[in-house]
Order: C-alpha cells, then structure tokens, then sequence
C-alpha cells in the first residue's frame, strides 16, 4: 500500500470532532447554518481526490458566479426562467469557495497569506459579477440596486479587512450571517423572480438595505474597538 492510500484511510478514520478542529482551527464562525456547514465540509474534505488542489477549488467556484452572471443574461434575452439556472451557479460556488481553504488545512498544506490574497481578489471579482448581471437584467432606474448591491458588499468586506487589522481575528460573517446565508438569500430572490415578475426589483431593494443596516452596525462595533485600543495605548506610554 502507497503511503498516500495509507494517509487517505488515516484521515478516513479520524473522528469528526478531530477534523473539525483540524479544518476550522484557524477560524471562528458565527453564522446560523455553521454546524450543518461545518459538518458537510468535513465530510467532504476527505473526500476530495488527491489530484484536485486548492487552487483548482477556488477556480470552480469563480465558475459558479459565472454560471449565476449567465443565468441573468439568459433572462434578459431568452427567458427568465434560466434565472433558476443560478441556483445550480450558487451551489457550484459554495462549494469551491468553501472547500479551497479548509482542503489545504485538512492536508495540512495551509498557505495563509496566498489564500487570504487570493480569495479577497475572487470574492471581489464574484460580486461585481453578481451586481452586473442584475444591472443587465433589470430595466430602468432599479438598475441602482445591482449598484447598490457591490458596493455594500465591498463595505462588508472592507469591514473584515478592518477587523482583521485591529483585531488580529479574519471573520467572514456578520453575525448570524455569512456568505452562506447571502446566497441562501440571492437564491430565493431568484426564484421568487421566476414565479413573480419583477419581484426581484423589491427583494434586491430590501437586501440592499439589511446589509446597509448591518454594516452600519458593524461599522459601529469597529469604531468603539479602535478607541479602546487607541485608548489603552495612549495609557501605556
């Protein structure tokens, strides 16, 4: 037996508790779907065949918001109805993006600052995607909302960046929600929008507004941390 066959049945056999740790060690999730989340990536991890690396994750989920921008342009120019083809977009993209770093954590091959680089300049080229897609889609002054859409999504991660910087800790949810529940969220929106039209308008709309509401509150919780610490400085000197 291959010592690659004899770690693969190693890792097999590893107790779910001791991959958990393993995979998520270096991070603290506060989302509302973590426990199921968490478990189905450590179920899947082992799985993964040895030839597909972190890099080619991240790749498939670049292609899953690609998927999602072509749902919209299919339902501007066929038929709304290929706008459920972005569901399919959401779950290709959750699982790249979810698996690409823990996989490097499960195989002990973590590269904290490549990763951290890499996954910003993906999540950030996603949601202009996403934003341009509804632009495309949605006549008219609404338009505003697929605006409206990137740039909160910018201030939520610039939000994260900041937290990284005073705190030290890299959190990607706000709360009880993360990126899961976001597309959990644009998914809904998409099929209401097949089954109601121009539902879509109203439900972009309020998205729109409920992370402006919690990046405000974000931003809020930031501020008073940096005092402190700006504080607590100024009384070591």
């Amino acid at each position: 037996m291959t010592e690659d066959k004899k770690q693969g049945k190693t890792r097999l056999s590893m107790k779910t508790s001791d991959i958990l740790n393993s995979v998520f060690g270096d991070r603290t999730r506060t989302n509302l779907l973590k426990k199921q989340e968490q478990r189905a990536i450590a179920w899947l991890v082992q799985r993964i065949p040895a030839w597909i690396t972190s890099n080619i994750l991240t790749g498939i989920g670049f292609f899953g918001y690609i998927i999602v921008f072509g749902s919209f342009l299919l339902a501007a120019y066929v038929s709304r109805t290929y706008l459920l083809l972005g569901l399919l977009g959401f779950l290709i993209n959750w699982f790249g993006d979810s698996l690409d770093g823990r996989l490097a954590y499960y195989r002990k091959k973590p590269r904290k600052q490549y990763g951290f680089t890499l996954d910003i300049t993906i999540d950030w080229l996603s949601i202009i995607l996403i934003g341009l897609g509804y632009i495309i889609y949605i006549d008219g002054i609404w338009e505003v909302f697929g605006y409206g859409f990137v740039t909160m999504y910018a201030w939520e991660m610039i939000l994260a960046l900041i937290r990284y910087k005073i705190t030290g800790k890299y959190s990607i949810d706000s709360g009880k929600v993360g990126p899961t529940e976001v597309r959990i969220a644009v998914g809904a929106c998409l099929v209401a929008e097949v089954f109601i039209p121009d539902s879509l308008i109203y439900s972009a709309g309020v998205l729109v507004v409920a992370i402006f509401i919690v990046n405000i509150m974000d931003t809020h919780k930031l501020l008073r941390v940096a005092d402190e610490i700006d504080k607590k400085e100024a009384q070591s000197k």
